[in-house]
């Protein structure tokens, strides 16, 4: 699928949030990006959007689109609520999930081995995120999909960052492992408890990316 001009806008300014060059409080000049991406003003508002959706920017009446950097607190405590929340899907979805969930995630599975070893890190966070929505919704429970999804876009471009990290993807690659064999074997504790490791070591990866990219722009 290709990927959207207003995305890629979206991500390029994610990574200038989060490696400093926008500040927290900087406002985001619509006209000026614009230029600077050489677009309309329409995919502009597009990734503006997006930014607001993920916390990364929030919108003030007749004044515009500011930058908002998370606190390390905050991020967190987002991290934490993530990974309790996957635990509990794949709890269910270990008791729940059928031959044709199994054989999703396999394919899926073998997709991010291909990206990972492609060294895509863009392409493997696509399918990553594909890994981990259809284990949302083989957990059978509509009301924690939908909430678990909500979080999912609030931390992507956390979640895609981390990726960026030498050696995340192959360890990612291995914790998928271990979560699908919890799910084949039924075994819901195992599967939560490989889900909330998986979360929790991105959290923690990622506050190292995040000071090592800061360090460059220094």
């Amino acid at each position: 699928m290709t990927k959207r001009r207003s995305d890629e806008i979206a991500e390029s300014l994610e990574v200038m949030i989060l490696d400093g060059t926008f500040a927290s409080g900087d406002r985001l000049d619509e006209a000026g990006l614009a230029k600077k991406f050489a677009v309309s003003r329409t995919p502009i508002r597009e990734a503006f959007q997006r930014l607001t959706v993920s916390g990364l920017a929030e919108q003030q009446p007749r004044r515009g689109v500011f930058v908002r950097q998370p606190g390390p607190v905050e991020l967190v405590e987002m991290f934490e609520v993530m990974a309790e929340l996957e635990a509990a899907c794949g709890r269910l979805a270990a008791r729940r999930i059928d031959d044709a969930g199994l054989t999703l995630l396999d394919a899926i599975h073998q997709r991010c081995q291909a990206a990972a070893q492609a060294r895509d890190t863009d392409g493997y966070y696509g399918e990553n995120e594909q890994f981990h929505q259809t284990i949302y919704a083989q957990s059978g429970n509509a009301f924690l999909q939908q909430e678990t999804l909500r979080l999912q876009r609030r931390l992507q471009p956390f979640r895609r960052m981390q990726l960026r990290h030498r050696g995340r993807m192959e360890q990612s690659m291995a914790e998928h492992t271990a979560i699908l064999e919890a799910l084949r074997a039924g075994d819901g504790e195992g599967a939560a408890a490989a889900l909330r490791l998986h979360v929790t070591v991105q959290g923690d990866r990622f506050h190292r990316l995040i000071a090592s990219l800061r360090e460059d722009a220094a």
